[in-house]
């Protein structure tokens, strides 16, 4: 102890050129996992830490000392490196301690763990996986299919499910959840869609990998007819503890027929601002997670058969974070230190601290009449169930004599006469001196004008011209003395002479504030303008504000088109660099009035809420009347409301909005109005949503007819959400025979459907029917529609074509050909064909109206055998199809193109000439050549057809031509060869010239 005492002793009497400072740290250890399938073979923790002189490192591992000469570590500026780490030997809590002269301090603790690995899904001998049963489930049942991962660390894994094969992923809506709790599948109800192979795919980011389980088949079972049932939620969140800043992850999904709608709210308190759900609604994530955010959560889900809901708390808890933390200090040796350290956490932080690395003290720190011990590296930890914070600081002792070298006193000293100094006395010195004053050769003493501060300042009051003199200065203590001295100069004092009078304005108007001032002649006088205590910056405020600066020792300020903000307390400030004067006025700035405040709602009805506000600022002209606005989701805009009573007086602080539309979500505002103007709305309130009430909108366009043979088709125009006015929004449809008695009613529960489709095969085509819809909601039913009349759907046409005919045009197309059936009922036909080697089930359709005789088909293979035949369809279907018949297509054109050989102008043509195309063996043999003659950059132009290898075109007038070559055959044209002309003059070179 002696020995360190020494070392300190030597560098905490402070000089001058003390530039010493104790280890700082700018690196410290992390928690660290090694990989237990790790090739590296090492590990490094890693510390750094600026200090003069440069600082010693060691190591300690769960509080004992790191052999620092063993093989199996190694040290890298202060980074430990540990050689072919070992689980049992080397997992544990490590920190870094740093030394020199000025002290020691330790790192924050860092865990070593062993461990990233994804295993594999369970294995049985002989087998790559274990294999899962298949899943038989009805259709309109829930189900759900069990992930049960394998061993892994850490838990960060993600899920998804494969159906069939990879990378065919499912994806997730309403109906399909993934939970990423335990990656299991949930199908709220089975359809058949849902059937095949599934296999859970889990992925750890940790370590880049990826597994999957065996594949389980699902198999739905048909129903004819599907039951609904209740809401039934199976995946719940539990109570969960969250530290303030992370991101939370709630999840909840319901099986349910019809699938359920899932809801979320914080009960009794509105939702955070940063929490956004899924399009699902299964998943409600709160990003940033306040401690105003905790409380219970709530998911509901709800189908037409019934609802579920689940509740848990989410505990919000804070890691501890600094308020207040240590700072490099220096203090007087004998005086008392009182050093804070405070944080704040949840749980409360406990405060304990070391020196040079070791415990010290715990809880509040306050060192009396400290030492040359005192001196050294203190730590202030933080620290609760969460973790904790370190804040280093160190700590130096002062002792030295006075001394004005670094700090003496000013040479020249203004006050103004009758006014008031303070002339600074602040030499260094440790312990803290004594100190004493004089003027010239009079020793000073307290009194009624002078007083001499505990920090060696020295007061003058009423200041007269005798004051002004040469003042000294003294200052003492147990290690020495020294003194300053500075001279007292008396100027004239700054006095306001033309001070600022209140004005009253109205918005827009222009004000001026006047201001004038007497000062010393032999100081410079600056003119400073503030508004309600601030400074006004007239470069940034320069559009309202302007100073006059044709006056002298005049400051007058220029309001220009003032606003409702620039009323308020204007103060002129006149000064120099001894004193200053000051004098205000007020300006008042008459407008529209302010925004009301207190917004409350109350009442909640289906067409009408009541509101309550308190007044705002009237802006000094009296408030006549309020209007309250209306915004929905059908609108991004603010409308007008109807109000009860229709006008709302200015003493009025209640009104009731009315004729709203029930069951929507609003926002209401108020805004206040007077003579000058409508003012500033209120702030928006919470959206509500107005109570339900049954439908009172019949829907319209109600219509149909036509389908398919024995239905009935019944169609309407859906009502808009506006007018769903509840839940569980749907129509009934009710219909029955022309002349029948009795009304048939089938319920719709898709609220944006618009179209209903009876079947009924023992229905005659062609039947008059009466129909009408209304809509319904869980307050009730809405009223009818207007009656319509429509007809079930005709039969299908129960004629073939005949005469049916091919013409085989090319190796692609084919003309096919037909006579009409005689049936009046017939509105198209259908021609059906496929390739020989097709199944007719893959067959190509062509349909064309009932007034085409004929249709081409195109796009076929060449030289292929095709079957055709044609029917006569209307909306119930197609009738009978005529025979058969079969054509082959044509052997494929030329597959090469004509190789031009010249192009050689003659006179006013030019001759093209090319090598003849020799078709193959599988193409059609070659009957000619056209050429086609065009400007180049246009598809168009002259058409020739040649049997020659060569033809003459004109020599273009203007510009390029492009000539085009292909071979012709009865399979069609083939590939194409062109080449450039151009109608530019030649040139040609002689021995007298160029001509």
């Amino acid at each position: 102890v002696k020995t360190w005492l020494l070392v300190f002793r030597s560098f905490m009497i402070i000089s001058e050129e003390d530039k010493g400072f104790g280890p700082i740290f700018e690196e410290q250890p992390i928690n660290t996992i090694y990989p237990e399938e790790s090739l590296e073979g090492k590990v490094s923790l890693n510390c750094r830490a600026r200090a003069s002189p440069f600082p010693v490192y060691k190591w300690r591992m769960n509080n004992g000392d790191v052999d620092l000469t063993s093989d199996r570590y190694s040290m890298v500026g202060g980074n430990l490196v540990i050689n072919n780490p070992d689980k049992q030997k080397d997992a544990g809590i490590y920190y870094c301690l740093a030394s020199n002269s000025y002290g020691m301090v330790r790192s924050t603790e860092a865990t070593l763990s062993f461990g990233l690995y994804l295993g594999e899904f369970s294995k049985k001998k002989n087998q790559d996986r274990i294999e899962r049963p298949e899943v038989r489930v009805k259709e309109g049942k829930g189900m759900v299919l069990l992930c049960d991962p394998p061993y892994h660390f850490p838990d960060d894994l993600s899920y998804r499910w494969l159906l069939n094969e990879f990378p065919v992923f499912i994806t997730m809506d309403k109906r399909r959840f993934v939970s990423q709790t335990n990656g299991n599948l949930y199908i709220a109800n089975v359809e058949a869609s849902d059937k095949g192979n599934y296999s859970c795919f889990v992925s750890s980011p940790s370590i880049t990998k990826s597994v999957f389980s065996k594949f389980i088949p699902l198999i739905p079972i048909p129903e004819r007819t599907t039951k609904p049932y209740p809401a039934d939620i199976v995946v719940q969140f539990k109570d969960i503890y969250a530290l303030m800043g992370q991101n939370v992850t709630l999840e909840c999904f319901a099986l349910g027929n019809p699938v359920p709608d899932i809801r979320w709210r914080k009960v009794l308190e509105p939702m955070p601002s940063t929490a956004e759900i899924s399009t699902s609604g299964a998943v409600l994530k709160i990003f940033n997670i306040q401690l105003e955010d905790e409380g219970i959560y709530e998911c509901e889900a709800e189908n037409i058969r019934g609802k579920d809901k689940h509740q848990a708390r989410i505990y919000v808890q804070a890691f501890p974070e600094w308020v207040e933390h240590i700072n490099d200090t220096e203090v007087d040796i004998g005086s008392d230190l009182y050093w804070p350290c405070v944080a704040t956490g949840k749980p409360i932080p406990t405060i304990r601290w070391l020196k040079n690395g070791y415990a010290y003290h715990k809880g509040e720190l306050r060192l009396y009449d400290v030492t040359f011990e005192n001196a050294g590296m203190y730590q202030c930890i933080a620290e609760n169930t969460h973790g904790a914070i370190y804040a280093n600081a160190e700590l130096k002792i002062l002792a030295l004599a006075p001394t004005f070298e670094m700090n003496p006193m000013k040479k020249k000293i203004l006050a103004a006469k009758g006014g008031r100094v303070i002339i600074e006395c602040k030499p260094k010195a440790a312990p803290k001196p004594k100190f004493s004053w004089s003027k010239g050769t009079e020793w000073l003493v307290n009194s009624s004008r002078i007083l001499i501060w505990e920090d060696g300042s020295l007061e003058i009051n009423n200041i007269t011209r005798n004051d002004g003199g040469i003042y000294t200065c003294f200052a003492e203590n147990n290690r020495g003395k020294a003194n300053s001295t500075g001279t007292l100069v008396i100027t004239d004092p700054t006095r306001i002479i033309l001070a600022p009078i209140n004005a009253d304005i109205t918005v827009g108007e222009n004000a001026t504030m006047q201001c004038a001032a007497s000062f010393d002649p032999a100081l410079d006088l600056t003119f400073v303008w503030s508004f309600n205590g601030y400074v006004i910056d007239f470069n940034k405020e320069n559009i309202h504000y302007q100073r006059n600066f044709m006056l002298d020792s005049n400051g007058e300020l220029l309001i220009r088109n003032a606003q409702l903000r620039h009323a308020g307390r204007y103060t002129c400030t006149a000064q120099t660099i001894v004193d200053n004067s000051s004098a205000s006025a007020d300006l008042v700035v008459r407008g529209p009035p302010g925004p009301p405040g207190g917004l409350r709602i109350e009442d909640i009805r289906a067409t009408s809420v009541a509101l309550t506000w308190s007044r705002g600022s009237d802006n000094h002209s009296p408030i006549s009347k309020y209007t309250i606005q209306t915004k929905t989701i059908l609108s991004d805009d603010w409308k007008d409301a109807k109000t009860d009573p229709p006008i709302i007086e200015g003493n009025m602080e209640a009104a009731r909005a009315v004729d709203l539309i029930p069951w929507m979500e609003y926002e209401f505002r108020v805004v206040a109005t007077n003579t000058l103007g409508r003012g500033e709305p209120s702030i928006p309130s919470n959206k509500i949503k107005t109570d339900g009430a049954a439908p009172n909108v019949a829907p319209s366009d109600v219509g149909g007819g036509g389908g398919r043979n024995r239905e009935l088709t019944i169609t309407w125009a859906p009502l808009s959400r506006e007018y769903h006015y509840g839940n569980n929004f749907g129509y009934i449809v009710a219909f029955k025979p022309f002349d029948g008695e009795e009304w048939k009613k089938v319920t719709v529960t898709n609220p944006d459907t618009g179209r209903y489709v009876h079947k009924d095969e023992t229905m005659s085509p062609s039947t008059a029917f009466q129909v009408k819809v209304k809509a319904f909601n869980n307050k009730g039913d809405g009223p009818y529609s207007l009656v319509a009349v429509i007809n079930s759907a005709q039969d299908a046409p129960s004629e073939a074509p005949t005469e049916v005919g091919v013409k085989v045009l090319s190796s692609s197309e084919i003309s096919v050909h037909w006579e009409h059936v005689l049936e009046k009922i017939v509105e198209s036909y259908q021609i059906r064909y496929w390739a020989a080697h097709d199944r007719e089930e893959a067959a190509n359709r062509v349909q064309v109206t009932s007034q085409e005789y004929s249709a081409r088909l195109e796009n076929l293979l060449p030289d292929t055998q095709y079957f055709i035949e044609v029917g006569a369809c209307n909306s119930a279907g197609c009738g009978p199809p005529s025979d058969m018949i079969e054509a082959f297509t044509k052997k494929a054109p030329p597959s090469q193109p004509p190789r031009i050989i010249s192009s050689v102008r003659s006179g006013s043509r030019y001759i093209i000439t090319w090598d003849h195309v020799v078709a193959l063996s599988n193409e059609s043999t070659v009957t000619g050549y056209k050429v086609l003659y065009r400007p180049d950059g246009q598809h168009d132009g002259k058409l020739y057809s040649t049997h020659k290898h060569s033809i003459e075109v004109p020599i273009p007038r203007d510009g390029e031509y492009v000539v085009e070559v292909r071979a012709h055959s009865d399979g069609g044209d083939g590939v194409v060869s062109q080449v450039k002309i151009s109608g530019e003059p030649i040139i040609y070179a002689t021995d007298r010239g160029i001509f």
